[in-house]
């Protein structure tokens, strides 16, 4: 039962194994670190720290179908505004609630506005949550 009580932050990736770019990087870059990190998404963040978007796979994927050179673009450029977070005392569990309704995969942790993590579905499924 204690497995279930984890809370988000005991789970999140955070310092180097966090995804994160700055809003003037590059997209090449930012695709970089996407796949350095391999969840598949990066948040961009401001010079204090502060979650401003994200960029996903899958937000890859519908700019490559909209645009003929995106690479010339800015992560702050491409970015999706007000990505889906959660708080780090949450639970487990309703971080793995929330990334059902909302159909995605991960969340970012943050603190107010500043960014500490993210916690991806595959760190919810070795907890055997469901």
């Amino acid at each position: 039962i204690g497995r279930r009580l984890l809370r988000v932050e005991d789970l999140m990736h955070h310092g180097d194994d966090l995804p994160v770019v700055g809003p003037d990087t590059a997209l090449r870059d930012a695709i970089y670190e996407m796949s350095r990190q391999g969840l598949g998404i990066t948040a961009v963040v401001d010079r204090e720290g502060r979650l401003m978007g994200c960029i996903s796979d899958g937000d890859l994927r519908r700019l490559l179908e909209r645009e003929s050179d995106p690479l010339q673009r800015s992560a702050g450029e491409v970015m999706r505004p007000a990505p889906r977070t959660i708080a780090p005392t949450e639970l487990a569990s309703a971080a793995l609630q929330r990334m059902e309704s909302f159909r995605i995969t991960s969340l970012f942790v943050v603190d107010g506005e500043r960014l500490l993590g993210i916690v991806h579905l595959h760190d919810l499924w070795r907890l055997e949550l469901f």
